[in-house]
């Protein structure tokens, strides 16, 4: 592997120095022929870097792992993980690498990762690389929850290869370099309690003490502290998801962060006709992952953090086991407060309404919502308008419009502010059609309109003239057919 000047980035190795036993040391496959497809230059801004060395050559090779800083060793993590329900006791980076991690501008702790940089001892028999399409995928999603103020890993930049990928046809092949708070995970912790190895878990759970939950060091019981200081931040992540309407579709324990970060966007949409059913991905056959279970399913993967927290909790199992569901008892009341906060603001109810007022109109929109399967941006979008007295765009969304009227009048009656829901709620998000025709032309070469998408989708709720296009959900029919695949 060639090796960059250490001026050119310093990168860290903590991950890999205090926890060895989850880190295989490895290296990227060289890219035949790379070629920067995008870069997000107020991401390496942030963290840093200078965007015109990226631009390098040199800047190139370590945005595909084909060149590193002196010092910094790549590794492959190691992890376990349910998928689908079904235990997997040895996933890990197949085709991902963690180059290192670096101080951003404010003093934070960041990963830089890859994805697509080849095979791993953990490929599992896949070819460890990726194609431009899924990688994109990735670069626009996670950039559209980033402006809409959603927890998330943050993709850099994006390589052309110069290979072609096998999936169902040949496809250009590309890496993705994205960013991360870490990239510890539930599945990172059942790994180390399957092992036994009880030094290795409370290393580990210091390791995530301090990088996530700091103040956990100085409480009695620091681990403790932690498992609650994930369990409120992936409270806090999945009432956004459902705020907006995101559906991750693979919610395995090894797609759960210990930071409280959306991560992995393969088979992930946004919904449009609400649905508590909508399911996108191609491989969730009985909709274990639908965008009604995702509180529940969040909620599980969290005790299989809990179980393999137990040593950590308490000497005696059984004492250990009370701590554990006391504590995930804790999930729903965080879950509800951060949901129901978040609605209040997308109805623009202040404090002074009443709670049982406030669900009352919110519940009985939901199911006016699910009903007429009603477009779910465009409805929250719309409410301000009828707040202000111009209902009827809204108001035809549905096909019962006088149970739309009634409700309408007792929302009213409790005084919605206007300007602070067009602060909440999107005018854009990433419409299932316009993401995959931006994909379809980037494949073909063509990166205009993924870079308009992407200027439309980093301001998204900021209304402007010319971009209905972007505003307007697709057809119903194209909605229950449309699928996403996980790009492997």
């Amino acid at each position: 592997m060639t090796a960059l000047p250490a001026t050119t980035i310093a990168l860290a190795g903590s991950f890999a120095r205090e926890l060895p036993e989850l880190a295989v040391p490895w290296r990227a496959v060289d890219a035949a022929e790379p070629r920067l497809l995008v870069l997000n230059v107020q991401l390496a801004t942030e963290l840093g870097l200078d965007p015109a060395t990226l631009r390098t050559d040199a800047g190139v090779r370590l945005l595909t792992g084909s060149a590193v800083p002196d010092g910094a060793t790549p590794v492959a993590q190691v992890y376990a993980g349910h998928q689908f329900g079904g235990y997997s006791p040895r996933l890990g980076d197949g085709r991902a690498l963690l180059l290192g991690e670096l101080e951003d501008a404010q003093g934070r702790v960041r990963d830089l990762h890859l994805k697509g940089s080849g095979r791993t001892p953990f490929a599992r028999g896949g070819d460890g690389l990726a194609a431009v399409g899924p990688m994109l995928r990735e670069y626009i999603i996670s950039e559209a929850m980033h402006a809409l103020g959603i927890p998330t890993t943050r993709a850099l930049a994006v390589v052309a290869t110069g290979r072609f990928v096998r999936r169902d046809d040949w496809l250009p092949g590309a890496v993705l370099a994205r960013v991360a708070s870490s990239h510890l995970r539930v599945g990172t912790f059942q790994y180390a309690r399957a092992t036994g190895d009880i030094d290795l878990l409370r290393r580990l759970a210091d390791h995530a003490i301090l990088r996530h939950a700091p103040e956990a060091a100085e409480s009695a019981q620091p681990y403790l502290a932690l498992l609650q200081a994930v369990i409120t931040a992936q409270a806090h992540l999945v009432a956004r998801w459902m705020l907006v309407g995101f559906v991750h579709g693979v919610m395995n324990t090894d797609n759960v962060t210990i930071s409280g970060a959306t991560i992995d966007y393969g088979p992930c949409a946004f919904m449009e006709g609400f649905d508590p059913a909508t399911v996108f991905s191609s491989i969730d056959e009985r909709g274990r992952y639908a965008y009604g279970n995702q509180p529940a399913i969040t909620e599980w993967n969290l005790a299989r953090l809990a179980e393999a927290l137990l040593p950590l909790l308490a000497e005696q199992q059984e004492q250990a086991l009370q701590l554990a569901v006391e504590t995930l008892g804790g999930f729903q009341k965080a879950y509800v407060a951060a949901w129901s906060s978040g609605m209040r603001g997308k109805f623009g109810l202040s404090e002074d309404v009443d709670d049982a007022a406030a669900r009352l109109v919110i519940d009985e929109l939901l199911a006016l919502l699910e009903s007429g399967r009603v477009d779910l941006t465009t409805c929250f979008r719309g409410l301000s308008a009828v707040a202000r007295g111009r209902a009827d765009s809204t108001r035809d969304l549905f096909t019962h419009r006088d149970a739309f009227d009634a409700w309408a009048k007792r929302w009213l009656a409790l005084g919605p502010d206007a300007d602070a829901m067009d602060r909440v709620n999107p005018v854009y998000v990433p419409r299932n059609r316009l993401v995959e025709e931006s994909l379809a032309a980037a494949t073909q070469g063509d990166l205009d309109p993924m870079s308009r998408l992407l200027e439309v989708l980093r301001r998204p709720f900021d209304e402007r003239a010319g971009l209905e296009r972007f505003a307007a959900p697709g057809p119903e029919r194209s909605f229950r057919a449309y699928r996403t695949y996980c790009g492997t």
